[in-house]
């Protein structure tokens, strides 16, 4: 077997997000396995290179895991022959610049949402790649969560019969900064930085709803900025411009109503961060990120509403649980192992910059929802 190299510049790493979900538990991953086997004799070898503003966090990084690629200098790195593939986990405020820059220079692109500030910056990132004949592709990493297979695998089967509505659940209480450090960035409440919830998890939804349920037609929301004062990383109080919690109702092709509820401040009362019930006229679902239960028709209790007696059944207990079917990878490297293969093998890959044009168009429109109290159409998105 040969083994075939491609050099990805991976630009935001030093971040959170980029650092455990893309390099540890994605490209390294696939290194500790001996690379991606290709299946024709070749294993693809995936080497980074990592790229950011901070010198002293990159070279850090390197020595931790053993590599000898990176640089603060993005141009030069553009500039690299020798690499193949840029890939951006930066702040949303850098990324158009940094993929124009990847695009002009011939790279294929692979990078996190939302892959721009407005849907007119989205496009043309779309319409450049087309244009410049690479190959691009968006994270669309909840698509690939063991939880929301099993709610594909039932889809596909027939279980629900007509799907009647969803309704999502999102979110866990993100701490003010000051007597508890908070888990997210300061940056993610100041939307002068590109920050809020909505332009953060409406590209998800967008693209889990019309994978598995339908197209979005229309969107009703209503944000709202619960703790308006917060502390940043280094201890010092800040005013919170961009919202922390979203209420949307989303009209889907074919009829299905969704609701879902995102809040950084909500406390659990559930078994997973996210959960989405799904309600069939044969049946329903509950997926979270790894689990999901069922309840068929043929097995739904008969509960009356008597408010003057307490419950006298678990209705928990009435559910089934899905069993796992398959062996579950992370999310976020299954579908770096179909990018890669996009690129080496030129095998199909649809969740491109126009399906993340898509999640920016519902983020944009959910915030002028709000802002002017109505509902508004989701006209399909084209070049």
């Amino acid at each position: 077997m040969t083994r075939r190299t491609v050099r990805i510049a991976m630009n935001g790493v030093t971040g959170r997000m980029g650092h455990r979900q893309h390099l540890v538990r994605s490209i390294l991953a696939l290194r500790e396995q001996g690379g991606l086997d290709l299946g024709n004799g070749e294993t693809l070898w995936p080497e980074p290179v990592l790229v950011g503003r901070r010198e002293h966090a990159l070279r850090a990084l390197a020595e931790r895991h053993g590599l000898t690629g990176w640089s603060t200098d993005l141009d030069a790195v553009l500039a690299d022959d020798s690499v193949d593939i840029y890939f951006d986990a930066q702040v949303t405020s850098a990324r158009v610049e940094a993929i124009t820059q990847a695009i002009a220079a011939g790279k294929h692109v692979y990078t996190e949402k939302p892959t721009a500030a407005d849907l007119a910056g989205a496009l043309e990132l779309a319409r450049l790649a087309g244009e410049k004949g690479i190959k691009h592709g968006v994270v669309q990493d909840k698509l690939f969560l063991p939880g929301l297979l099993k709610l594909k695998r039932l889809i596909d089967g027939g279980f629900f019969g007509e799907i009647l509505s969803v309704r999502g659940e999102f979110g866990y209480w993100v701490f003010e900064g000051d007597w508890q450090d908070a888990q997210r960035p300061s940056w993610n409440y100041r939307a002068e930085d590109g920050g809020g919830i909505v332009v953060d998890m409406f590209p998800h939804w967008e693209y889990v709803l019309h994978e598995l349920f339908g197209r979005v037609t229309s969107v009703s929301a209503h944000v709202a900025t619960h703790v308006p004062r917060r502390w940043d990383e280094q201890g010092k109080p800040y005013e919170a411009t961009a919202d922390d919690a979203a209420y949307g109702i989303f009209q889907l092709e074919g009829g299905a109503i969704a609701q879902i509820n995102s809040s950084w401040t909500v406390r659990v009362h559930r078994d997973e961060l996210v959960e989405f019930q799904v309600d069939g006229t044969h049946g329903s679902a509950v997926a979270g990120l790894r689990g999901c239960r069922v309840q068929h028709r043929s097995a739904t209790p008969k509960p009356v509403w008597n408010p003057d007696i307490p419950a006298t059944e678990s209705f928990r207990d009435q559910w089934q649980e899905v069993p796992d079917n398959a062996e579950f990878d992370n999310g976020f490297k299954a579908q770096w192992e179909l990018f890669l293969r996009h690129v080496a093998l030129d095998e199909p890959y649809h969740w491109d910059l126009l399906a993340g044009a898509r999640g920016v168009q519902l983020a944009e429109l959910g915030l002028r929802s709000a802002a002017e109290g109505r509902r508004l159409e989701v006209p399909e998105v084209t070049l």
